[in-house]
């Protein structure tokens, strides 16, 4: 989480960066272009680039299936995009203490929102309590305008349905001419939506209030938003002497509006304005190529992610491994036929050149490609985990050792149209730990040969030659039907041998095929359960934790076509 956030600070902060190039570049130009560059800064820290990305795989799914084969290109641009990885978290040694660190930076994350929170809150309400005390005021103007006690400047509230505010008694203060500047200026905040604009913003510095450059964007934001309208009021034919005289009486007879969504006259720096008011300076239009200059760049920020993602989607990158070419690595024929078995015999026969899955289902057939235990499949819902089907496919030649899987899984995207990725979540699980007492492992081995051996049943007893505990985790985890990972911090192979009794309480098991196998009666095996005899034996022990478990999650897939 640390990393992703990291990522999206320096995506954001670069990006910024660039706006302000584009400002220099367009610093003779008309005020409203800059101020709409400002702004699209602004916006880039509440949309992630991982989330354009996204945007770009979800378009991307489709049944056809796709190449198995990826370009080294991608690869490049997430690592500069993404300078700091997101890595899988490492299962900590036993009795690691707490992290305070992430608990310290959240806390001090969410004091500072708050306060900024409340900061804007207190000055909307002194907005919301001059607005209800205000009175119509006989003005003529395309939206309603109220007169207010309070010592506020004129400034437009409201979003969709706004208002006019008036300090009471600026009729008599100002001349006619004076008044009429001031009200188009007004109404180009109006026709801008600047106090919408505005209040966007305000949701930005509330979030990311410890990142210096969303606050100077705010002050660029408000110099560049009046400079816009102080252009148009000039381009209306208005004097610049006038205006600027009508400035500053309202500066002597006013204070600034308490809140930075209710834009006013008297904001930014008014001895520039002034400055640039008197010398009736208005920037230049953009011309064509100034204009294409800006639509690429547009068009750059947006579409680039969105097309990354869409030729470069999750479901083909999590295929990446497979070294091989895909012609290589796909079955000659293959018949795939919804399953009319009534009984509850099903899974996987395999022959030399051949591979029969009988009333399966597709998580099942999922679980079977990768290699995976039941608790590894994600997103498998409705029927991809109850629909059954019969599949026979024939190779080219005998399998080498585990080519049949990647075969199957050709098979899969190409027929399922399966679309999916990995993914690392915290789940239920147990974490092997050193018992009470101490380890008992016999002497490490350096015995090149590395077996498992089990009984028949494959849950009564377990031998493991010349392996480590992370191995041994791995195999009670297909034991137990649920994620076990080492934590005990001991390095070495060993031979051991465990066995115990199936304990009758426990839930029934989920075969790979989908059919639950009942526990054995309580008088069937006489022994300990696996949880003592691991401390009996072993002096290890099994602590329910959440433990962090790679997962392939199942983004698409639809029913085949039977032949």
């Amino acid at each position: 989480m640390m990393h992703a956030v990291i990522n999206h600070l320096w995506q954001s902060t670069a990006f910024a960066l660039l706006a302000w190039l584009l400002t220099l570049a367009f610093r003779r130009n008309r005020a409203q272009v800059r101020y709409w560059l400002w702004f699209s800064a602004s916006v880039k820290f509440l949309v992630p680039f991982a989330l354009l990305l996204s945007l770009g795989g979800y378009l991307s799914r489709s049944p056809v299936a796709k190449s198995l084969t990826v370009p080294a290109i991608p690869y490049a641009v997430v690592q500069v995009a993404e300078p700091f990885p997101v890595h899988a978290p490492v299962a900590p040694p036993a009795q690691t203490p707490i992290d305070w660190l992430p608990i310290v930076l959240v806390s001090l994350w969410m004091c500072g929102f708050l306060s900024v929170a409340l900061s804007r809150v207190r000055g909307w309400l002194r907005i919301r309590a001059a607005l209800h005390s205000s009175k119509p005021l006989g003005i003529s103007f395309p939206v309603p305008v109220r007169s207010t006690t309070h010592l506020l400047e004129p400034g437009v509230i409201g979003f969709f349905r706004p208002k006019l505010l008036l300090p009471t008694g600026i009729k008599g203060c100002l001349t006619p001419e004076q008044l009429h500047v001031v009200l188009t200026h007004e109404l180009c905040h109006v026709r801008r939506r600047d106090n919408l604009m505005a209040a966007i913003h305000m949701v930005v510095e509330a979030v990311f209030w410890f990142h210096p450059l969303v606050w100077w964007l705010g002050g660029r934001l408000v110099e560049e938003r009046e400079r816009a309208c102080d252009e148009a009021v000039l381009e209306s034919g208005s004097e610049p002497q006038v205006y600027a005289e009508s400035i500053l009486k309202i500066c002597q007879l006013c204070v600034e509006s308490p809140l930075a969504c209710a834009p006013g006259v008297t904001g930014a720096d008014l001895k520039r304005r002034i400055e640039a008011i008197m010398a009736n300076r208005i920037g230049y239009r953009l011309n064509r190529a100034k204009k294409l200059l800006l639509a690429s760049v547009g068009a750059a920020a947006v579409a680039g992610p969105i097309f990354m993602g869409v030729s470069y989607a999750p479901a083909v990158r999590a295929q990446a491994p497979t070294a091989q070419p895909a012609a290589a690595m796909t079955f000659e024929v293959a018949s795939i036929k919804p399953s009319r078995a009534d009984g509850r015999g099903g899974g996987l026969n395999l022959y030399p050149a051949r591979i029969r899955i009988v009333n399966s289902s597709l998580k099942f057939c999922v679980e079977t490609a990768w290699n995976l235990q039941d608790f590894q499949v994600s997103g498998a819902k409705g029927w991809i985990a109850t629909d059954r089907y019969d599949i026979e496919a024939v190779a080219a030649g005998p399998f080498q050792k585990g080519e049949y899987r990647t075969m199957l899984r050709a098979l899969l995207v190409d027929r399922f149209g399966l679309a999916i990725h990995r993914d690392t979540q915290n789940k239920n699980g147990f974490a092997l730990v050193v018992g009470r007492g101490g380890p008992k492992l016999p002497p490490p081995t350096q015995d090149p040969d590395i077996m498992f051996s089990r009984t028949p049943s494959g849950d009564r007893a377990l031998k493991a030659k010349s392996a480590t505990l992370k191995q041994l985790a791995e195999a009670l985890s297909s034991t137990l039907g649920a994620p076990v990972v080492d934590r005990t911090g001991i390095e070495g192979q060993f031979n051991v041998s465990l066995e115990w009794a199936p304990d009758p309480e426990s839930r029934p098991r989920t075969l790979k095929s989908g059919w639950p196998v009942p526990p054995p009666p309580a008088d069937a095996i006489p022994g300990p359960s696996l949880f003592t005899a691991l401390q009996q034996t072993l002096g290890l022990k099994l602590e329910k934790q959440k433990v962090p478990v790679e997962v392939m999650v199942i983004d698409h897939a639809s029913r085949p076509t039977p032949n």
